[in-house]
């Protein structure tokens, strides 16, 4: 598991300073282009990406916690300070949609304005929408090689950046030839509450992991499999799985004959769970409980094998 934990937060970290220049070289050049046209639009659009440049920061912050290995304090180690990063990640998101709303609602109540419009402010927007797809690529598929539920987030915070560019970019051409912002207004309205609606799927996913919950139930059918593999082993139940930082950590029980040994109880409970690690990558720790076949009264928690299948 060592190398696997290694290789995922190299991958982060790589994320992270990809992401880190990436967006402080497009937060200097739109807020400075901006400036310079005199578009309002795309300063906001600069420092949003600014906000960019902390997620990142943050980032790399987060992978120096989950490189810690387990303490008496934290005995499942601490991987799981990236799914809070993740649901932190989530209210970034969130607040932004919701100030760029009620921004552009104050500025349509205001009235409107002579709209701007420059060579600078259309190449500063073509450039954020290729240079911030190109980044939301990249943490998509290094967030993928990492398991990375905050590397994910943060590729969708990206592609929600394109859309705010590419939002500012129709809204600067629609307001020239109308002559008013009203239309960019009324898009950048539009754009808030997709970042929204973007933000809450993000907390709801991690909220999901940081409640031991999972909406993958493929790794439960392992467990069966597994069971029906290894003769002696019957009845998998009881079972409980989670995720800690990418990593699977599984319990659950199997029947064995009354009549085994400790020794062959526990050979039987091994081939079990290497019958899982063939099947399942990612695994943190896998823990057996075996007992007597028919011993299995006033047993609450966890699945049942037909929770399993279903």
């Amino acid at each position: 598991m060592n190398t696997r934990a290694d290789n995922k937060t190299a991958y982060i970290r790589r994320a992270a300073l990809i992401a880190l220049v990436g967006n402080a070289l497009l937060a200097l050049f739109k807020i400075v282009s901006g400036l310079i046209a005199g578009s309002n639009a795309l300063v906001g659009d600069g420092i949003d990406s600014s906000a960019d440049v902390l997620i990142s920061i943050i980032t790399l912050i987060i992978v120096k916690v989950i490189e810690k290995p387990a303490d008496v304090q934290h005995p499942w180690g601490h991987g799981r300070a990236e799914v809070v990063a993740t649901a932190f990640l989530s209210f970034i998101l969130f607040f932004a949609g919701a100030q760029l709303i009620i921004n552009s609602i104050s500025r349509l109540l205001g009235g409107g304005q002579e709209a701007d419009f420059s060579a600078i402010a259309i190449i500063a927007t073509l450039t954020s929408i290729v240079g911030k797809f190109l980044l939301a690529w990249s943490q998509y598929r290094l967030g993928k090689r990492a398991d990375s539920p905050m590397v994910i987030a943060n590729a969708k915070n990206m592609a929600s950046d394109v859309m705010i560019s590419a939002g500012v970019l129709v809204g600067l051409i629609i307001s020239f030839f109308s002559g008013t912002t009203l239309p960019d207004t009324i898009i950048a309205i539009l754009i808030g509450a997709w970042i929204i609606k973007t933000a809450v799927g993000i907390f709801r996913e991690a909220n999901l992991e940081l409640m031991d919950g999972s909406k993958n139930t493929l790794p439960y059918r392992v467990i069966i499999e597994a069971v029906a593999a290894v003769p002696g082993a019957d009845f998998p139940h009881r079972a409980r799985m989670r995720q800690i930082g990418g990593f699977w950590e599984i319990n659950f029980d199997i029947d064995v004959d009354p009549q085994c040994t400790i020794v062959e109880a526990h050979h039987i409970a091994s081939q079990v769970e290497a019958e899982i690690k063939k099947r399942l990558e990612n695994i943190f720790d896998i823990m057996i409980h075996v007992e007597p076949r028919g011993d299995d009264a006033d047993e609450t928690y966890g699945l049942s094998e037909d929770d399993m299948r279903g």
